[in-house]
């Protein structure tokens, strides 16, 4: 564990940023387009429309955040659920893993709370409620499911985006595309989160815990189960990395860690076999599309530098 935090502390800090900062927006956006005090709602009647802003607001901070120079190097999880499934496809080692959730959690937690003491009047108003996630009206089984099916979507798109040839590169938009739907949609009618971290950040300052082993469980379940499909159909050498955005020079923490134990010849399935040589230093490697054969050119720096 304090291996793992001294050489990948930069990622950690980055998955924590990477959580915060959606919570600054998501507080922002909502305190924006709902309070009864801003002139936007005043501007625009319809709730519908105003859903819809939130749902592109959001899904727009997601897609800058993949992009993002942080986002490249972290892999832009931001989500322990997302985390946990890599973890179980063998693509995040167990101490990453740890420190990659409780970073996830600390960042929301920040958040939130450097929200609050800016804007605790706003954000306590019953239309905001510290952007709490709470059950909607049919019941705490209904949101469970609608939360599961969501984040095995999610989760299957980005491994299916992220392991093609020809749609790799769009995998953060395809991510911020659903989220758009999530908000817009689900959000209001159901009360979804899909994002653990999310979900209990915003409880803490609510004191509202009614139905948080929804968020708890339900998006780490359908993300598993994402993972379980993905590989059941198509092999487990057809999940790449635990990036979501893998055409840049940021240094890979996974592919380094698939890379040193098939040095150490325990495991032979690192995600480029030719990276097993390039331990502990950067080079240039090929990616092989296992579902499509096609190799293409990108760097996979696996050195301790954090540019």
């Amino acid at each position: 564990m304090l291996r793992a935090l001294a050489r990948h502390w930069p990622e950690y800090l980055m998955e924590a940023a990477g959580l915060g900062m959606p919570m600054v927006a998501v507080c922002s956006f909502s305190m924006l387009l709902f309070h009864p005090d801003s002139p936007v709602p005043q501007a625009i009647d319809n709730v519908i429309v105003r859903r819809l802003l939130m749902g592109i607001a959001m899904g727009c901070t997601a897609v800058f955040l993949v992009y993002s120079p942080w986002g490249k190097q972290s892999g832009a999880h931001f989500n322990p659920a997302v985390t946990l499934a890599y973890c179980r496809l063998g693509k995040v080692a167990g101490p990453d893993a740890v420190w990659y959730a409780l970073s996830q959690l600390s960042g929301a937690l920040v958040g939130i709370g450097v929200m609050v003491v800016l804007f605790r009047g706003w954000l306590s108003h019953p239309a905001i409620h510290y952007v709490a996630t709470m059950p909607g009206a049919w019941g705490a089984g209904v949101t469970w499911l609608a939360e599961f099916t969501m984040s095995l979507l999610l989760m299957t798109v980005v491994l299916a985006a992220s392991n093609s040839r020809q749609f790799a590169r769009w995998t953060g938009v395809f991510a911020g595309l659903l989220t758009v739907a999530n908000v817009s949609v689900l959000v209001p009618l159901v009360g979804t989160s899909l994002n653990p971290a999310r979900a209990f950040a915003s409880a803490v300052p609510a004191h509202v815990w009614r139905g948080i082993w929804v968020y708890l469980t339900a998006a780490p379940a359908g993300m598993l189960a994402a993972g379980a499909l993905y590989v059941r159909r198509h092999g487990a050498a057809a999940v790449f990395c635990a990036k979501l955005h893998h055409q840049n020079s940021k240094r890979c923490i996974f592919c380094q860690m698939r890379a040193e134990q098939a040095a150490a010849g325990e495991d032979g399935s690192a995600c480029n076999p030719s990276l097993a040589a390039a331990s502990n230093r950067g080079m240039s490697s090929t990616r092989s599309f296992p579902r499509t054969g096609r190799q293409e050119q990108f760097a996979c720096p696996t050195s301790a530098t954090t540019t």
